[in-house]
């Protein structure tokens, strides 16, 4: 199981949100890269990217603060938050993402989810965000009628190489990540499932590595920002064999 660290970026800046309120955003680090490289010298082999500003209008914003992560450190990066076109999707593959992740549109516009996996295979990420069990766009502004399991089968045969599946009333609060909704989404689809909201602890880790279904990964935020996880043993519980 993959331990992502996440680095969501509001103005230019690396913060965490609770239950994804903007007005509820701590700022960890002002230089994103500098974050970059500290999670990349702990030990960690991926970067979840998240920006908060491009999620709610729609469009890329914190474009310099991605591009000089990506300079920053050599590992692979994925990316989500106002990504709603395949030219946007074309041009963050093009400057060194290895994945892109596509949650409203994913929802409101699922042929171009399915045009982007026929173009770049493998690096499509489909994110799934819900509160309530219902999926939520725009920045979780909007919640719709779609269920969580519905959107994941929208895309069951279409390439997508994961679902980031975020539980919103979870996310930012620490309260532990709901194992029991994210496997039974995994459950219900053949697509790899990464989980995410809510990280607190080490027993969340050991939680969601003991689901009854496998899970691909799991992101992390707050808990280690705070120091209520400590990197290397996160790394270690998770590289252990089942």
């Amino acid at each position: 199981m993959i331990l992502f660290p996440a680095i969501d970026l509001k103005d230019g800046q690396c913060v965490r949100l609770q239950k994804g309120e903007m007005s509820a955003a701590t700022v960890f680090n002002d230089d994103p890269a500098d974050q970059a490289r500290e999670f990349a010298g702990q030990g960690f082999q991926w970067l979840h990217l998240v920006d908060l500003n491009g999620a709610i209008e729609g469009r890329p914003v914190n474009a310099p603060a991605v591009e000089a992560i990506i300079k920053a450190v050599d590992l692979p990066v994925q990316l989500g938050g106002g990504i709603r076109d395949m030219a946007t999707i074309e041009g963050w593959l093009e400057r060194g993402l290895k994945r892109v992740i596509l949650g409203t549109v994913a929802l409101t516009d699922p042929d171009l989810v399915r045009d982007a996996c026929k173009r770049f295979p493998g690096c499509i990420v489909v994110g799934i965000d819900a509160r309530g069990g219902m999926v939520a766009t725009e920045g979780w502004v909007k919640t719709s009628e779609t269920s969580a399991v519905e959107l994941a089968h929208a895309f069951e045969d279409a390439g997508v190489a994961a679902i980031v599946y975020t539980d919103i009333d979870r996310d930012g609060v620490l309260t532990g990540v709901n194992v029991e909704a994210t496997a039974a989404l995994a459950a219900e689809t053949k697509i790899p499932v990464i989980a995410s909201g809510g990280v607190a602890s080490l027993e969340d880790l050991r939680a969601l590595k003991a689901a009854p279904v496998p899970l691909a990964g799991v992101i992390c935020g707050r808990a280690l920002y705070d120091g209520r996880i400590e990197p290397g043993e996160a790394l270690a519980l998770l590289a252990e064999a089942a």
